[in-house]
C-alpha cells in the first residue's frame, strides 16, 4: 500500500507541481497544458486506440504473438500519433502562444494527463481495493455479485495480491521518466514547428518509437528494474541534447491575456 501511495504521488502530484512552477516562474499559459492534455486524449487514447482495435481485429495473434513485430508496431503507432498530434496542435492551435516555455507546459499537460489516467486512476482503484480487503469489507461486496462476476473479480484481486510491492514503486518512477520524455519531445516538436524543420518532427517520431519498442523488447530479457535504468539513461541522453538549446534560446515574450 505504501508503494501504491508513492505511485499516486509521483503520477499525480509531480505534474501538478511542475505546472504550478512553470506558471509561476515563466510566461507559460495554463491553456498550453490543456492543449497538451487534449492532444494526448484525442491522438493517443482515441485515434491510436481505434487503430489498435482495428489491427487486433484484423491480425490478432499474428501481431501479438510476435514480440518483435508487436514492439515495432506499438512504438511506431505511439510515435506517429502522439508526435503528429503535438505538431498539428502547436502549428494550428497555439500560434499566438508558441514559445519554448509554452512548449514545456504543453509537455507537462501531455505527460501529466497520461500519468494521471494510466497510473493515477489505476493506483487509486488498487488502493481502494486493498483497504477493503484489509478491513474485511471486500468479502461482503463480493457476496453481492453474481457467480461469473465474482470469479472475475477474485482473479483480479489475486493478481493484485501477487504483485510484488516494488512494482508499485516502479510504476510511479516510470511515469516520472515518461513525463520527462514527453516534455523533451514537446520541445523538439516545438522547434520543428517554430523553425519550419519537419526533420525534427521525424526525429521526435523516431525517438518516441525507438524508446517504446526498446522498453517492450528489453522487458522480455531483463528485470523491470533494469528496464527502468535503461529508460532513465535514454531520457537523460535526450535531455543532454535538449537542455543546452533550451537554455540558449530567448523567445520573445507572449502578452499575457489572462488565459
Amino acid at each position: 500500500m505504501v508503494g501504491m501511495v508513492c505511485s499516486l504521488i509521483l503520477s499525480v502530484a509531480v505534474p501538478i507541481v511542475l505546472l504550478v512552477l512553470l506558471k509561476k516562474h515563466t510566461n507559460a499559459r495554463l491553456s498550453s497544458a490543456a492543449f497538451g492534455a487534449g492532444t494526448f486524449i484525442v491522438f493517443a487514447l482515441l485515434l491510436e486506440g481505434l487503430l489498435h482495435r482495428l489491427m487486433l481485429a484484423v491480425f490478432g495473434e499474428r501481431l501479438t504473438g510476435n514480440v518483435w513485430l508487436y514492439a515495432l508496431y506499438g512504438g511506431l503507432a505511439a510515435g506517429l500519433f502522439e508526435e503528429s498530434g503535438r505538431y498539428l496542435t502547436m502549428k494550428f492551435l497555439m500560434k499566438r502562444q508558441l514559445d519554448s516555455n509554452n512548449a514545456l507546459m504543453f509537455g507537462v499537460g501531455h505527460g501529466g494527463i497520461e500519468a494521471i489516467l494510466v497510473i493515477g486512476l489505476t493506483g487509486l482503484s488498487n488502493l481502494a481495493a486493498s483497504l477493503m480487503i484489509n478491513s474485511g469489507a471486500m468479502e461482503a461486496s463480493l457476496s453481492a455479485l453474481d457467480e461469473a462476476t465474482r470469479a472475475t473479480t477474485e482473479a483480479q484481486l489475486a493478481a493484485l495480491g501477487a504483485t510484488p510491492s516494488g512494482m508499485f514503486f516502479l510504476s510511479g518512477v516510470e511515469r516520472l521518466f515518461a513525463l520527462a520524455l514527453h516534455i523533451a519531445l514537446s520541445y523538439l516538436v516545438y522547434r520543428a514547428v517554430k523553425g519550419g524543420r519537419p526533420s525534427l518532427w521525424l526525429l521526435a517520431v523516431a525517438i518516441h518509437a525507438g524508446i517504446d519498442a526498446a522498453v517492450v523488447l528489453l522487458a522480455q530479457v531483463i528485470s523491470p528494474l533494469w528496464v527502468e535504468f535503461v529508460l532513465l539513461a535514454l531520457v537523460a541522453l535526450l535531455w543532454v541534447w535538449v537542455w543546452p538549446q533550451l537554455r540558449a534560446e530567448e523567445p520573445s515574450p507572449v502578452p499575457d491575456d489572462g488565459t
